[in-house]
């Protein structure tokens, strides 16, 4: 059998019991018609793809992980949790997952789990084969990010057919350097872990919205934030490296749990064309630098320009009076040296307000330009 739904449809018609195969991160990768036989846990790996976490331990503490053979997980009743039979799926001594049946009044004899294996060998060759084929996937495509142009080349040409353009390039940006498993993505989608990011190269014929929602629920079940960037379109394999680098920076300038997108971000783009202290040297004067030492004026200025210098609308935004504001326009024009009411001030100023919060990061310091 060369389908892992087949491996699991036929395992309940062997053991006459409903079946599941999951990853060994209990994510769901294949199950069987259940009719009326289920329980709370089933349903709720079945609707959500996955196990949680509290299932995950307390399946594991009966030693499945390491098992290498059948493993019975007895009923809880407190939970609504029937007794099930759980036949590890290892192939050379690694486990890649576990088929799960329900077997509450343990019909299943030891000769009858026995049968079974070989299905559970089987689906554990095609579990480690397309882990494989997914990591040789996943080095070509950080191929496609390197700073040299021969690993490039060579990679757009492996991947020449194994997918097509145009695409979304997006980067996952989370403090978790634990890549993800490509598996519970759309298979369509390729992804690599490079420089802290997780790239994804999402083809147009898949939809971008439902494989980031996917990306970030699954990093985030890792209790980590997540902030996204996205170009598009990326029209050839050649011109990942490029939306990936515009991607980047879209991710680091967003805020944990949001998605920006590089076609949006106007001024932010400078971003991508030099590093931090550049573009501190380029973009801050002595007069804004003591403005950004007052938060609250500082915050006055760039809401004031954001607005394109509406007083009222101003006001309201901060909820101060509009004297109040006036007031404060004053010292940020004798701080910054500085008049609000010439058009290159203003765009000095508002340069200066847009990109600093963007470049006092060290942690991402100069990592939009390569070097």
């Amino acid at each position: 059998m060369d389908d892992l739904q087949e491996i699991a449809e036929h395992a309940a018609s062997l053991l006459q019991a409903p079946a599941t195969l999951e990853d060994r991160d209990f994510h769901l990768v294949a199950y069987a018609a259940h009719g009326d036989t289920i329980d709370p846990v089933r349903l709720d790996s079945i609707l959500r793809r996955r196990a949680t976490g509290a299932v995950r331990a307390r399946f594991e503490s009966h030693g499945i992980a390491r098992a290498k053979g059948p493993v019975r997980i007895p009923a809880d009743p407190s939970l609504g949790q029937l007794g099930r039979l759980c036949l590890p799926v290892r192939w050379n001594n690694v486990t890649y997952g576990y088929l799960w049946l329900l077997d509450d009044e343990e019909r299943i004899t030891p000769d009858q789990a026995a049968e079974a294996m070989p299905l559970c060998d089987r689906a554990a060759l095609l579990m480690a084969r397309q882990a494989r084929e997914r990591d040789d996937l996943g080095w070509k495509v950080a191929d496609l990010l390197s700073t040299h142009p021969e690993p490039r080349t060579r990679a757009a040409d492996d991947l020449t057919g194994i997918t097509a353009p145009p695409f979304t390039v997006a980067v996952l940006r989370t403090p978790s350097p634990e890549p993800l498993n490509p598996w519970l993505l759309p298979h369509s989608v390729l992804t690599t872990f490079w420089q802290r990011d997780h790239v994804l190269l999402i083809p147009s014929t898949t939809s971008t919205p439902t494989t980031l929602d996917r990306a970030r629920l699954l990093l985030e079940e890792r209790n980590a934030p997540v902030q996204i960037g996205v170009h598009s379109p990326c029209p050839t394999l050649d011109d990942v490296h490029e939306s990936w680098q515009r991607a980047r920076v879209a991710a680091r300038v967003a805020t944990p749990g949001e998605t920006r997108d590089w076609n949006t971000l106007g001024a932010l783009r400078l971003l991508r064309t030099a590093g931090d202290e550049a573009l501190t040297q380029t973009t801050q004067t002595p007069g804004t630098t003591r403005l950004q030492a007052h938060p609250d004026l500082a915050e006055t200025a760039r809401t004031y320009l954001d607005l394109a210098g509406n007083i009222q609308q101003t006001a309201k935004t901060l909820n101060i009076h509009r004297q109040t504001l006036y007031h404060r326009l004053r010292r940020i024009e004798a701080l910054t040296s500085l008049t609000l009411t010439n058009g290159q001030d203003r765009l000095t100023l508002h340069l200066a307000l847009t990109l600093s919060p963007h470049l006092q990061d060290s942690g991402h310091r100069s990592e939009s330009v390569e070097n």
